[in-house]
């Protein structure tokens, strides 16, 4: 994304739309857009009602375009056709029942509007998961990005690459949600952004009585959403 500073008037109503401030003054009351910081997200482009139609879409070379791909939610990447960021399964359990009685679904979401963050930050979070043993979720558009996973880690030439937010997903024995609640936590502190954590249980074989239990051990407090699936959605191996 870029600002065409022969026509922009310098009025700055597109300031306030970008969501991680990447739009300033370039001096004489022109605004200019700072590439780094800028994760290509697009919400200037659609919203900002800019007089002179000075914001111009770019076609950025890989990796800077996986910036857009994990921004931009008008956008699907072509390995797995999810628009943005994480898979369905984030929301339903309708849709592969991956979940499986006696397991946890763990999402880690790093970044968002505001602050963003940057690849290398996915992959300290990776390299713990992977270091505990626990399998990335394959259809989450960020494994295309794992060029190994036993170690957890990203292609070294995407870990400055920034990006509204990144979604880690991954099944997590019950049992042990404590023990990888602790090391996420734990290398969280030391990230350059911020970390929601999202868990998913199926009510079949699970009250949610271990999942409080972990999240009582250390000291956190969940925010229920409960959501009653009732399978019109479900594709069973088998069947058309």
């Amino acid at each position: 994304m870029r600002i065409e500073p022969t026509t922009c008037k310098g009025c700055a109503s597109c300031r306030p739309y970008c969501p991680v401030g990447a739009i300033a003054s370039a001096g004489g009351g022109k605004s200019t857009i700072n590439l780094e910081l800028c994760v290509e997200c697009g919400v200037c482009l659609r919203h900002a009602p800019c007089p002179s139609r000075s914001l111009v879409a770019t076609s950025d070379p890989w990796p800077r375009s996986l910036r857009a791909l994990f921004s931009d939610p008008t956008l699907e990447h072509a390995g797995t056709n999810v628009p943005g960021r994480g898979t369905e399964e984030m929301k339903t359990n309708d849709v592969t029942r991956r979940y499986r009685p006696g397991q946890v679904g763990l999402t880690l979401e790093l970044g968002r509007p505001g602050t963003g963050a940057k690849l290398g930050d996915v992959e300290a979070v990776t390299r713990v998961l992977a270091g505990l043993g626990m399998r990335l979720e394959p259809a989450n558009p960020l494994s295309e990005l794992v060029v190994d996973r036993e170690l957890g880690l990203l292609d070294p030439r995407v870990v400055n690459e920034r990006v509204l937010s990144a979604v880690v997903e991954c099944a997590v024995p019950a049992p042990r949600l404590a023990e990888v609640l602790t090391r996420v936590r734990r290398v969280a502190t030391a990230l350059a952004t911020v970390m929601s954590v999202g868990i998913t249980f199926v009510s079949e074989g699970e009250d949610g009585s271990t999942v409080q239990a972990a999240l009582s051990r250390l000291g956190l407090e969940a925010s229920p959403n409960g959501k009653v699936n009732v399978g019109l959605g479900r594709r069973c191996v088998g069947e058309p």
